[in-house]
């Protein structure tokens, strides 16, 4: 079924809205370490760096698995597809309420990680193939926003839960949420939707589009310098600050409204000002916000300001990057967007190794210059995309 087709037929309304609840319930399952952090540590008696690998190595399996499962996945029914990845992660979860000890908690979350990763690419194919084409950019960029939602309402609750409550009620609180969004995707998703099968033939032919593996890069940086951060930002702010839970919940809720923010207007703008421009405006503004954290250091209510600018320019960097993606190469669009997906996770891995070391070493204050290298590097790379773009269409 492609656009056309799906457009005339009138989809189901809300289609979207439950692809992007999916992105909600799997967002807050993959980050919700980091909001408890101090939590995992004394449940489970290891390190705060101990537990903070749960988002390395489960980042390491996600950068894996999404293009493998995007390959091995490419030809079954959308639907399906999408409702499996969702009950698994559902399964997952309600596993990791019962986890008795550190080693068994890890190897759930790497299983979960391993179907997981499908989800967020899938749904932005998925969503390509209902809506008609003049929509598309806002309507991949309206999906994403529920990860944005999991920063901006699901960080600050599970920080309020497991401060009060314990992370093993965490868990199962996501694992209910999941079999929620598994029953609205089952209700609003239409039937028989297949994109585009991948092949080896798709992966060379994006490994040879110069400006796909340029916005791959970009992805690698901004995410990468974000997370040198954002795995520890609890921890941090404790350190730099004395913030304890209450103060680290503020911080994560007025990160996540502010992203918000960002992503709803990203959402407005982007169809009348091009991806490209959206996505240079959201760098900046996450840049901008590292800086004001980085010199801010050590004073909350300048620390608070520098995360509410990184979190409206958060809010659309990745979305606009699977706009970019899927404009780059429309016909490998399933393709594209998983490897932007894997490419995260491959940030996310980096980033958090490096703020791991960091925080180890107590060097609380060097995480926030670190980051501004990163995302200084990514900042010159979307303005060298630029230039491909305009080279390509003259």
């Amino acid at each position: 079924m492609d656009n056309e087709t799906a457009a005339a037929r009138g989809i189901r309304p809300y289609a979207p809205t439950a692809l992007m609840i999916g992105n909600f319930v799997t967002g807050i399952a993959l980050l919700a370490p980091t909001a408890m952090l101090g939590e995992l540590s004394s449940g489970l008696g290891v390190t705060i760096r101990d537990a903070g690998l749960l988002i390395t190595f489960g980042a390491i399996v996600l950068c894996i698995g999404s293009p493998v499962t995007a390959w091995l996945t490419s030809r079954m029914e959308r639907r399906h597809l999408l409702m499996g990845a969702v009950a698994v992660v559902a399964a997952a979860n309600f596993a990791s309420a019962f986890a008795p000890n550190y080693a068994a908690l890890l190897l759930i979350r790497l299983l979960m990680a391993a179907v997981a990763a499908l989800y967020t690419p899938q749904a932005a194919g998925t969503v390509a193939l209902i809506v008609p084409l003049e929509k598309r950019g806002g309507s991949i960029a309206y999906v994403f926003l529920g990860w944005t939602l999991a920063a901006a309402v699901g960080l600050p609750l599970v920080t309020f839960i497991a401060s009060r409550y314990g992370w093993r009620e965490v868990y199962s609180g996501i694992g209910a949420l999941s079999c929620l969004s598994l029953l609205l995707l089952a209700w609003r998703l239409p039937r028989g939707l297949y994109g585009t099968p991948v092949d080896l033939k798709t992966w060379i032919d994006l490994a040879r589009n110069r400006l796909v593996v340029l916005l791959l890069l970009v992805t690698t940086l901004q995410i990468s310098g974000q997370f040198v951060i954002f795995t520890f930002l609890a921890p941090l702010l404790g350190q730099l600050t004395g913030a304890g839970p209450n103060g680290a919940s503020v911080i994560f809720a007025i990160y996540g409204l502010s992203g918000l923010v960002g992503i709803m207007t990203a959402t407005r703008i982007v169809d009348g000002w091009g991806a490209l421009n959206t996505s240079l405006l959201a760098t900046v503004l996450v840049l901008g916000g590292m800086t004001v954290w980085s010199f801010g250091a050590g004073a909350l209510p300048v620390m608070a300001v520098g995360v509410a600018i990184w979190g409206t320019g958060f809010g659309a960097t990745n979305s606009m990057q699977q706009v970019r993606l899927v404009g780059a190469a429309p016909s490998a669009a399933s393709a594209s967007v998983s490897l932007n997906t894997s490419v995260l996770y491959i940030g996310q891995a980096i980033g958090s190794a490096i703020g791991g070391l960091l925080f180890a070493g107590g060097h609380f204050h060097a995480a926030g210059f670190v980051a501004m290298g990163f995302l200084t590097l990514a900042l010159i790379a979307v303005l060298l995309s630029r230039g491909m773009v305009a080279t390509a269409q003259r």
